[in-house]
């Protein structure tokens, strides 16, 4: 009889098996080739799958630190060869492969990452014709990036020389490949950026593997080239050999010493053109004064010089006519002149300002008689209203009555006007015309009003 003791935990089994699947040595290390499908990359770096075939599925997980030296993107639908443990998810009870390496199926990872980086730069227009920058036709400092030590800097230095000794080469060392390689090629662009003297750059190295001319296949490195102020035209491995850098390049030369051909012009063709153009320009300025001179002696050989007398002869006679008929329009015009002249003369008399000044003097001083006459007229008028104010105002003077015996009567600076606003012992003045007293109330004797109501 089984009993509850019997029966295992979920996390017992689930840790049995796990321990068996870790014990088996055919699960470790397993090499499975399959299709990716629900590929998701997590934000802590782990990429995590499921690899399937025709018949089956398994789900992977591809850690951190093999994911970032994985050389390509993985994608849904591609074809890969996984090698890795395959080992018990506890918490999920499913058993996995924990991939430790991957590689593209049938082609290499390498030319899969060299593919997906050239679509994914393509789309962002890093490869348009429209942004690549002109190569000076006559450039003075010229720089370049690449290994001091290899072959290819002889030959382009050598190339150099050669074709344009005029140009100063400054050389930015370089790793070329390896480790660290990417990293050293952006450092020495940028040092070559910030010097402001190069006028065109030239990257690159001498031929190699795939393998080797990886660092010109980094994004970091495209980036640089296409973002870069200066002109720069890549010369990487062979003619055969296409790189990244050669796509996002102002211009790409199939070897550095062709780059060194393309960056400056040859001095020896530039003599040649130069004395080209000399004896060309000697040529033309013989012909042009050839046919000046022809043209100098058929002018010689005109009429017009020959004979000259010949063609200012109508003029001549044609000028003495002309004089005539200038001096009777002179004698007529002084004519005419002279008589307006005494017509406006006599005005002139008539108008002269002596006599506008004696009419503008009798008018002045007639109105100015007039004038006083009005004044005094006025004058006198406005004397005779005042003097009748004068006398009105002092008829109804209250000086002029009191002098006539009446007097004023205050209490506390303020007019008594009735008997009502005094009372027994209140101190008075008296304001007579000529002074004031005081005086007591002693007593007052006041007569009823009567208000007549209507």
């Amino acid at each position: 009889m089984t009993t509850e003791h019997s029966y295992l935990t979920v996390t017992a089994l689930t840790r049995y098996l796990k321990k068996k699947f870790d014990a088996d040595p055919h699960l470790r290390k397993v090499y499975v080739k399959g299709e990716l499908s629900n590929v998701k990359y997590h934000s802590n770096g782990h990429i995590y799958f499921t690899l399937k075939d025709a018949g089956a599925r398994i789900s992977c997980a591809l850690f951190a630190s093999q994911a970032r030296h994985l050389p390509f993107k993985a994608e849904d639908g591609m074809n890969v060869f996984v090698t890795g443990d395959i080992s018990l998810f506890e918490a999920a009870g499913n058993y996995q492969l924990y991939v430790k390496t991957m590689e593209p199926d049938g082609i290499g990872a390498l030319f899969v990452a060299y593919e997906q980086l050239k679509k994914k730069l393509e789309q962002e227009g890093l490869f348009d014709p429209d942004r690549k920058k002109p190569i000076p036709k006559f450039p003075l400092h010229i720089g370049i990036v690449t290994s001091p030590t290899g072959a290819a800097i002889r030959d382009m230095l050598t190339t150099l020389e050669r074709r344009f000794p005029l140009a100063k080469v400054t050389v930015f060392s370089a790793l070329v490949q390896g480790k660290g390689a990417a990293l050293s090629i952006v450092q020495a662009i940028n040092k070559a950026e910030l010097s402001h003297q190069v006028d065109v750059l030239i990257v690159g190295r001498g031929g190699g593997s795939i393998e080797d001319l990886w660092a010109f296949n980094e994004e970091p490195v495209a980036r640089a080239i296409a973002t870069s102020p200066l002109p720069i035209i890549s010369a990487i491995g062979h003619e055969t050999d296409t790189t990244i850098a050669d796509f996002v390049a102002d211009l790409r030369a199939p070897t550095p010493t062709a780059a060194a051909e393309l960056a400056v012009p040859d001095h020896f063709q530039l003599r040649q053109a130069i004395t080209d153009y000399q004896m060309r320009s000697e040529n033309r300025i013989a012909a042009i004064m050839q046919q000046h001179m022809k043209d100098l002696t058929k002018l010689k050989q005109a009429v017009v010089f020959s004979q000259p007398l010949r063609m200012y002869r109508p003029f001549l006679e044609s000028h003495v006519q002309l004089n005539e008929r200038l001096e009777r329009a002179y004698e007529n015009y002084v004519i005419h002149a002279k008589s307006k002249f005494d017509h406006y003369t006599v005005r002139l008399r008539s108008l002269h300002p002596h006599q506008k000044i004696a009419r503008a003097e009798k008018q002045k001083s007639d109105v100015t008689s007039r004038l006083m006459y009005i004044e005094r007229s006025l004058i006198t008028k406005k004397q005779q209203q005042f003097s009748d104010l004068i006398r009105t105002l002092e008829a109804l003077s209250p000086l002029e009555t009191m002098r006539k015996g009446f007097v004023l009567t205050q209490k506390e600076d303020h007019l008594v006007k009735s008997a009502h606003q005094l009372e027994t012992g209140d101190l008075i003045q008296i304001v007579y015309h000529d002074g004031k007293a005081q005086a007591v109330i002693q007593s007052i004797e006041k007569e009823e009003t009567h208000e007549l109501n209507i």
